[in-house]
């Protein structure tokens, strides 16, 4: 594992959708979530982390210090249990949880810092996101609350969306009844025909340094995974979807040099003049106002 992170970042990520649906409301159908006020798309931060997730699971598939915590139909208590195997607690042995508790030191609201280090270390959403972990196995032991070093605000379109509904056909038919009385049946499917959507994220080299220990290693992994996070997980439902921008910030101390809103407000994107419904990525135009960027900010375009 490399050393930890000493530099604060930011970063925009643009990324868009075509004909589909890049983030169902289960409140509403399942019809892509728009900002009632607005008309704006959105996508919440919780589906991008599983984006992300699922990047990390894909490539390092599960090797050492790089599980995934939180996962689809694996139940928290599982890794919580395998945790605390590993550390020599068991839930049935409550002699062996006694003398093990004497051992841990608690932090300030507490939590058992040897079980929260192993989690860290083992597991790089947990690593990179935190976790809530107070729901361990054994009742004695608690885990408390880890605070990540990276946070990621919800995604919004850059215009106005159309949530549209589409008629489809289907040849299944689900029932032996209805396949005696017809040979086809009508369906729907909700989509988005065009958004750009842009999304923010924050990286704090402090709480990498005094909580969960996230590396130069890992932070490359975050970039490569925020670039690819929609690569493999196509899917006829999602339509066409792409990262189309990582614009990083680099402050150049752990506290930063200046506050996030400038950097993200010297990041424009706009739609073309002779443009009136987009409907590709070329229908914009991005542009990063260096002059009101600090000097000691250092920028990068990943993509």
């Amino acid at each position: 594992m490399s050393e930890v992170i000493k530099n604060r970042y930011e970063f925009v990520v643009l990324f868009d959708v075509e004909n589909g649906n890049p983030n169902g409301d289960p409140d509403a159908g399942n019809m892509p979530r728009i900002d009632p006020e607005s008309g704006l798309g959105l996508v919440t931060d919780v589906c991008l982390k599983r984006k992300i997730r699922n990047y990390v699971e894909t490539v390092k598939e599960d090797a050492v210090g790089y599980k995934i915590y939180i996962k689809e139909d694996v139940p928290l208590n599982r890794s919580d249990r395998t945790a605390c195997e590993n550390l020599g607690i068991t839930e049935t042995d409550d002699k062996k949880v006694t003398e093990a508790l004497k051992k841990l030191k608690k932090n300030d609201d507490g939590a058992d810092i040897k079980i929260r280090d192993y989690m860290c270390q083992n597991y790089f959403d947990i690593r990179t996101f935190g976790a809530v972990m107070t729901t361990f196995v054994k009742a004695s032991l608690n885990c408390g609350q880890v605070r990540g070093p990276v946070q990621i605000g919800f995604a919004r379109s850059i215009d106005p969306v159309i949530s549209q509904e589409v008629t489809i056909t289907r040849v299944a038919i689900t029932t032996e009844k209805d396949a005696e009385n017809k040979s086809t049946e009508m369906g729907r499917k909700s989509i988005v025909p065009y958004g750009l959507y842009r999304a923010e994220g924050y990286i704090s080299a402090n709480l990498a340094r005094r909580v969960t220990g996230f590396s130069e290693d890992d932070l490359d992994l975050l970039w490569e995974a925020i670039i690819n996070m929609f690569e493999h997980d196509h899917s006829a439902a999602r339509g066409k979807m792409a990262v189309r921008e990582l614009i990083v910030f680099k402050h150049s101390k752990e506290l930063g040099d200046c506050p996030a809103y400038k950097l993200f407000d010297a990041v424009e994107v706009k739609k073309n003049d002779d443009v009136e419904y987009p409907r590709q990525y070329r229908d914009y135009t991005v542009t990063i106002h260096q002059e009101a960027i600090p000097d000691t900010v250092e920028v990068k375009r990943m993509i």
